[in-house]
């Protein structure tokens, strides 16, 4: 699932006009770069949530031939959980859900095949791509969690700076949303019940990641990926 259904408040006032998953970067849409890499990693069919100049992006899925997608489309902003909540009939079991804000470039191996490949049912609900502060480009943040050698993170603390920061890139189990009665609500509620539940796993990325959510960061990444093509 690709999330895209946001306002793009932080993206003002560039979209204004243009719904943020629609803004250019390297010569295509930050949504097409998104879709892009699930294709790469052998996804064949993916959910968009939609909103905001929904039509807008409707007619820019529209144009593309791969993978196979579906759109859900959002009346109310139901917010990063409730989206993917209301999603969930369209989706499977375990499922990726990626921002449409962000850019990363693969490693040595694809990150979504990574992400697929750490998952275990038995221990876990959710696995999340996390990339180190130090080489993440657009971000000016005091990151999201620590992470043990077993790959347990924990979110930092409000005085706390934490070396790692969580990329917008997940792994997770529709189990996650099991008894949840609210139709708003973060993904950052389900990620705290799969800690609590000793059932949040997570890696680090291998690649480049690039936070693309705000003017500031859109012109840092275009300034850094200026002298190199977008391959992987």
């Amino acid at each position: 699932m690709v999330l895209a259904a946001g306002l793009g408040t932080r993206m003002r006032p560039l979209s204004q006009t243009v719904p943020k998953p629609l803004i250019e970067l390297g010569g295509q849409t930050l949504l097409d770069h998104a879709i892009d890499r699930l294709v790469l990693a052998g996804v064949e069919r993916a959910v968009v949530n939609v909103h905001y100049k929904a039509e807008l992006i409707v007619e820019r899925l529209a144009a593309r031939r791969q993978p196979k997608i579906e759109i859900s489309r959002e009346e109310e902003l139901l917010e990063t959980g409730g989206g993917v909540m209301k999603a969930l009939p369209l989706l499977g079991d375990v499922f990726f859900v990626v921002n449409s804000d962000v850019l990363w470039l693969d490693g040595k191996d694809y990150a979504l095949t990574r992400l697929a490949g750490a998952f275990e049912d038995s221990r876990m609900d959710a696995v999340l791509l996390l990339q180190r502060t130090t080489s993440a480009t657009g971000y000016e943040g005091r990151g999201d969690y620590f992470l043990d050698p077993l790959g347990k993170p924990r979110r930092r603390t409000e005085q706390e700076i934490a070396p790692y920061i969580f990329t917008g890139v997940q792994l997770l189990h529709r189990r996650l949303f099991e008894g949840i009665a609210d139709k708003r609500f973060s993904l950052n509620r389900v990620y705290d019940r799969a800690d609590e539940a000793g059932r949040l796993h997570a890696i680090v990325h291998d690649g480049e990641w690039y936070h693309v959510g705000t003017p500031e960061g859109l012109a840092a990444t275009r300034a850094r990926l200026s002298s190199h093509r977008i391959e992987r």
